[in-house]
């Protein structure tokens, strides 16, 4: 029976989202064999959010199967928990276990609805005013094309949809966690200041943490975790970060991705992780450099293209003369935009959170979280926002 449900859950997910990459794979290798097989573009409509209900109904059928928490007997109850929409597109991603409690016990109270209304004010701006404004740098330079770019303006570009994707998503993740606040749940915090960290190890501990804690609790420690010795917590890493890679996208960008996070894991594992805790100085710069390349192969899907962007980054590697560098492109959009990049550089820091918990019960924080709500609605009505980056996982 668990079987037949965890099957039934994932057949939907496989027929909306990876359905027209298994088509394409399967007809690419008959052509290989010398077949002829051309097989019609399969792209459905593609449910919002269906990577994160999908996990969670699994996650509730497996943690019944283990008797981990007992069966829900309300059918209201067990939708409430799989359609609870403010986290229902874009996560965190909740399990039965830590809602039950919440879902039966529910409670409401002027306070939790403060706390909820300043949370989603604080995501909203997030996204708004910072994800949605420097995204505009990463829009310019697809449309430029990325053949025609400087190599200060391609890395320029890479820090722009780094900080775009984490104001983005930790945005909607505070605005669900508010929402959650505000009709009486609490929901799990998703971000941890990931981009303090000092290995990509670290990284993946405070980057999408519900995410992470699905796949070690439902696919690493079944697997066996790190207890069966080097070779199989190899092996079971393998595994996770490929499944991560295919969870963000039907495509072999993503492959590719997971594939690049694991080794980058498996070389940290292997001794070089100790060396970075050792000197958090060497492990910031570390990380100042990976965190934009490993995006890159999330943002470009084309892996043609991706090569052509490497080469803008690393002309060096290219013939003699080659080298490109435009005094006029990068100083142009490093002025239109240098605000918004200055912003985002600060927010991703400890510092404006801790100054916010310290000034939070004043009259001073409510006044600034009505300009930004204020100057957020601006911004909206003036056409300065875009959907969700996450909406299409």
């Amino acid at each position: 029976m668990l079987a037949m449900g965890i099957a039934y859950n994932l057949s939907w997910l496989v027929l909306f989202k990876y359905l027209g990459f298994i088509m394409q794979i399967f007809s690419q290798l008959l052509n290989a064999l010398g077949f002829s097989a051309n097989f019609p573009p399969y792209q459905p409509v593609l449910p919002i959010g269906i990577s994160f209900y999908t996990f969670q109904a699994m996650s509730y059928l497996i943690d019944v199967y283990g008797r981990k928490i007992p069966y829900e007997r309300s059918l209201s109850g067990f939708g409430m928990y799989l359609s609870m929409f403010p986290q229902l597109i874009a996560g965190p991603i909740v399990t039965y276990s830590a809602m039950r409690d919440w879902i039966r016990k529910r409670r409401c109270s002027f306070s939790m609805i403060e706390e909820g209304l300043r949370e989603f004010t604080i995501g909203l701006g997030m996204k708004v005013l910072i994800a949605n404004q420097v995204g505009g740098l990463w829009r310019d330079i697809r449309t430029i094309g990325f053949e025609s770019i400087s190599t200060p303006l391609a890395w320029l570009g890479l820090i722009a949809f780094s900080l775009q994707i984490y104001f983005d998503f930790y945005g909607y993740s505070l605005m669900a966690k508010g929402l959650g606040y505000i009709l009486g749940f609490k929901l799990p915090c998703n971000f941890a200041h990931p981009y303090m960290s000092t290995s990509m190890t670290e990284f993946w501990r405070r980057w999408h943490i519900t995410l992470g804690s699905w796949f070690r609790e439902y696919v690493y420690i079944p697997l066996g975790g790190n207890r069966k010795g080097f070779c199989r917590t190899i092996r079971n890493l393998f595994v996770v970060w490929l499944l991560t890679g295919l969870w963000h996208g039907a495509s072999w960008n993503f492959v590719l991705w997971g594939f690049i996070l694991f080794l980058l894991v498996f070389i940290e594992k292997s001794g070089m992780g100790k060396i970075l805790e050792r000197y958090p100085a060497a492990g910031h710069i570390y990380m100042l450099f990976l965190i934009p390349l490993t995006w890159m192969l999330f943002a470009i899907t084309d892996l043609t293209q991706i090569a052509v962007y490497l080469h803008r980054l690393f002309p060096f590697w290219g013939e003699p003369g080659e080298f490109t560098y435009y005094a006029g492109d990068y100083l142009k959009y490093g002025r239109l935009y240098a605000v918004s990049i200055c912003m985002g550089m600060v927010f991703i820091t400890y510092g404006p959170r801790n100054l916010y918990n310290r000034w939070k019960n004043s009259p001073v924080s409510a006044a600034v979280l009505l300009a930004v709500f204020w100057g957020c609605i601006y911004c909206i009505k003036k056409g300065m926002d875009d959907p969700f980056l996450y909406f299409r996982f």
